[in-house]
């Protein structure tokens, strides 16, 4: 009985300390606020927006760039979200590597923040990461080839012609 008058007056007072953090504290403690670490984004903010209702954000940088982690992660200038508790979703700004081409992160998630593991959802698949790499900021290089970013799409439907699956083979089989 006591948890359920307790549970609604804590949500409060932990959606008023996200308030006071999101006026007073820079995007990475929001991130940690938020059980994320706060290496998700790179040295180099500059500026941030965060609807504390929402918790839709706006992340600039002063250039787009790239950094290194356990694969490499490329931040465009702008990066926008929506932040909960051990997750961003709607994720927009951010791709990164796998083998030779670059995918689009649209989201990451962190199941127990004592597990260690964080993972990054690239449409098709999770890629899971340990949540080590990611505890401070990185240094984060300025791109110089924004067309090789740019033209993923291209390179990634010019890659699947040569894996398509012949769909008659197989089907007069008794």
């Amino acid at each position: 009985m006591m948890h359920r008058v307790l549970l609604p007056h804590l949500l409060i007072l932990a959606t008023l300390a996200i308030s006071i953090l999101a006026e007073n504290d820079s995007i990475y403690e929001i991130l940690r606020a938020h059980a994320l670490p706060m290496g998700l984004l790179p040295k180099g903010v500059k500026e941030y927006n965060i609807d504390t209702e929402t918790g839709q954000f706006s992340v600039y940088l002063n250039r787009s760039c790239k950094a290194k982690y356990e694969s490499e992660i490329h931040y465009e200038a702008n990066i926008t979200g929506t932040i909960g508790y051990g997750s961003i979703g709607g994720l927009s700004g951010v791709k990164a590597q796998e083998l030779f081409l670059w995918f689009p992160v649209k989201g990451i998630r962190v199941d127990i923040p004592s597990s260690g593991v964080i993972y990054f959802d690239v449409g098709v698949v999770r890629k899971q990461y340990s949540m080590a790499l990611f505890e401070t900021p990185r240094d984060c290089v300025a791109v110089e080839n924004e067309v090789e970013f740019r033209g993923d799409d291209k390179i990634r439907s010019s890659m699947l012609q040569y894996y398509e699956v012949d769909q008659s083979v197989g089907r007069n089989i008794v």
